[in-house]
């Protein structure tokens, strides 16, 4: 899978001209600044968890509060909106449902981008139209912030014991700044290329796990 996607990077690279933009020297690079989370269902929850249990202050929201008593209870700051959340922390990892809510959450009236810092990191990990996150790079490249898509394998159970792979799309640069944050959420994270090429690695990923498992589906029998 790793000779997959370094072959896929390679492809990505020389077919995709997008310029992406490097704000690393702008960002607070100290390790255990406050950092945003945007998303807390069955997925979200363990992953903002992770990064308290590793020492990094959260500042959350949800649109459903029951969602996030917990993690409150864990030591989380719950803010009301997204906006808030980006005028609090210059890093920011949102895990979302489907691409219209990522649209919202980044571009609707109460998004990030309503008050993001420049310099802001900006991590994707929900599974969503490669298109959509080359789109949400180009909209946080106005207000001066970068961001990556970062799709998950694995599922709650993996959330919950930080074993998660991250498949990266973005500046090189960013990524390598961002793995200790990744690594605190999950046991790999595989660069994959520009904006969006993590998304596509993921749904290589669910294609080729697709193909593999289904022989063995028609050999069982259900009683």
């Amino acid at each position: 899978m790793a000779a997959l996607f370094r072959g896929y990077r390679n492809f990505y690279k020389r077919s995709n001209k997008h310029v992406e933009l490097s704000l690393v020297s702008y960002r607070s690079m100290a390790s255990k600044t406050p950092v945003g989370f945007i998303g807390l269902g069955n997925m979200g929850t363990p992953m903002a968890r992770n990064l308290l249990k590793h020492g990094y202050p959260v500042i959350a929201t949800d649109v459903f509060p029951e969602s996030f008593k917990d993690l409150q209870d864990s030591g989380a700051q719950i803010l009301d909106c997204p906006a808030e959340v980006a005028d609090k922390a210059d890093r920011i990892i949102t895990m979302l449902p489907s691409s219209p809510n990522v649209i919202e959450v980044y571009t609707g009236p109460n998004g990030i981008l309503k008050k993001v810092k420049k310099g802001t990191l900006l991590i994707d990990s929900s599974t969503i139209d490669p298109a959509v996150s080359r789109e949400m790079a180009i909209a946080a490249e106005k207000m001066g912030a970068v961001f990556m898509d970062a799709p998950v394998s694995g599922g709650v159970g993996a959330a919950s014991l930080a074993k998660l792979t991250f498949m990266v799309g973005g500046v090189e640069e960013e990524f390598n700044a961002a793995q200790e944050l990744l690594t605190s959420m999950g046991a790999n994270a595989v660069y994959c290329g520009q904006v969006g090429s993590g998304q596509v690695a993921n749904l290589l990923y669910c294609y080729f796990l697709a193909i593999a498992v289904s022989p063995l589906a028609t050999t069982v029998k259900i009683p």
